[in-house]
């Protein structure tokens, strides 16, 4: 059997070796027939034919050391030459070609995994900007934060249900009379992705202050839960409200309801759920559109058909949307705008309380075309309804960088203004016992803010 180390071109001066494991290679000349173990690694075993040497090459050597003119003796005396000048270069050449190859593959997996998870560079941009965003409002979120942590009239984590994140957070007026005060349920807003019953912590806390109990309402965003459960969430939200917000000082027959961004279209949507509920089921449900006074969408998406393309070019791509919405197939189920057309439930739309639509028309996030087509849709179909636009405002201006302003904004006074519809005598009481609303962010972050907001 010819000898599997023998190189019969090269007899006397040049080693035959051939790699052994990861650790180690073997080695032999022409007028030595035992094969000799060279370690690579710095663990040295003492095995029958290893060298009594210091390791010929570490793990963390490179191909760029000098190995030529190298000597390796045997334990029989004898010695050979390594490595000739040529077999080095050779070798530092087929490690530059190994290693470009493995940044090659690790790159190739990295863009892999980069395509699998949908990450696309606006959405990569838009974290940035997100993270440059909450650093310019900054001092006004540490402030809003700190009441949030530690105001006695903010009841945190109301358990309403038995799903996770079930929870709800209520802001209490300071001045608690005896008369029981107009309530909003608010569902936050977050792209059906990031919603948090915290993101409502400012509104919540300026309303309170002129004598409005706010319950924001937490719900499973997605993956957790796609949007079924989330409009399930929050209308079990919406019925704790309904039933137990007498017991804070609260007037169960005077509840409104709010939601921004995502969070106005899961609350339209369980306004509509319970209209078909209530024509179906009666009285046996656990909440009634009778309570509610009216429904608040700020900056609001309504027809999912015409968002599609939109959210895409904005990063949210359109495998997500249509997992988050159960299957393009559930687009119409959960476009109020389109779903209130529909003949069949004709009665229980009827029964709908009267839509109040804010937008900005700067809102490149949702555009305000959309509150525009639905408050339209609704007039159409006998559903009281308008559209209220704050000319140039952006997604987030009316709902934070104004509010942080201090004084007064449109919004608010347009939001107060509708809760005390036809009590002009509270109205005035309540402004004039509220304290100033006062500046949390310099005006000059907030222009910041407003040209780096990826939202």
């Amino acid at each position: 059997m010819e000898d599997p180390f023998r190189n019969p071109s090269n007899k006397t001066t040049v080693p035959i070796f051939t790699f052994f494991s990861q650790n180690s290679m073997l080695l032999r000349s022409e007028d030595d027939l035992t094969p000799t173990r060279l370690l690579l690694s710095p663990q040295f075993v003492d095995e029958e034919n290893s060298v009594a040497e210091k390791p010929f090459l570490t793990m963390a050597s490179t191909y760029s050391t000098a190995v030529s003119g190298s000597i390796l003796r045997t334990d029989n005396g004898s010695s050979v030459s390594l490595i000739s000048d040529e077999m080095g270069r050779q070798l530092f050449r087929a490690g530059m070609v190994q290693s470009a190859l493995g940044m090659f593959l690790f790159t190739r997996l990295g863009l892999h995994v980069f395509r699998s998870t949908r990450l696309g560079y606006r959405l990569i941009l838009r974290v940035l900007a997100l993270c440059i965003y909450g650093l310019l409002l900054s001092p006004g979120i540490l402030q809003v934060a700190y009441r949030y942590i530690f105001s006695s009239k903010i009841h945190r984590d109301i358990v309403y249900g038995d799903q996770p994140r079930n929870r709800l957070d209520l802001y209490l007026p300071e001045n608690r009379d005896n008369s029981p005060k107009p309530v909003v349920a608010f569902v936050t807003g977050g792209a059906w992705i990031i919603g948090y019953k915290a993101w409502g912590c400012l509104l919540g806390q300026q309303l309170a202050e002129r004598g409005i109990i706010v319950a924001c309402i937490d719900y499973r965003n997605f993956p957790q839960g796609m949007i079924g459960d989330m409009v399930n969430d929050a209308s079990h939200g919406i019925a704790y409200v309904c039933n137990h917000i007498a017991e804070y000082g609260g007037d169960p027959n005077r509840i409104y309801i709010m939601g921004q961004s995502a969070g106005a279209h899961i609350a339209a949507c369980a306004l509509i759920e319970q209209a078909i509920k209530e024509v179906e089921e009666g009285d046996s449900t656990s909440w009634s559109l009778s309570q509610i006074k009216a429904y608040f969408g700020l900056s609001g998406g309504y027809n999912m058909f015409n968002l599609v393309d939109h959210f895409q070019s904005r990063g949210l791509y359109r495998s997500i949307f249509f997992s988050i919405m159960e299957g393009e197939e559930s687009l119409q189920k959960f476009s109020p705008e389109i779903r209130v057309q529909d003949p069949s439930i004709a009665d229980a739309v009827s029964s709908l309380p009267p839509f109040v639509l804010f937008h900005g028309t700067g809102d490149y996030s949702i555009p305000s075309e959309s509150s525009i087509s639905f408050a339209n849709t609704l007039q159409g179909i006998g559903v009281k309804a308008e559209a209220i636009l704050y000319e140039g405002k952006t997604h987030t201006d009316v709902f934070l960088q104004d509010p942080m302003r201090g004084g007064e904004d449109e919004l608010f006074h347009d939001l107060v203004a509708n809760i005390y519809d036809g009590d002009e005598q509270t109205l005035e009481r309540d402004a004039l016992a509220a304290p100033p609303r006062k500046r949390l962010v310099p005006e000059f972050l907030l222009k910041l803010a407003h040209s780096v907001s990826p939202f």
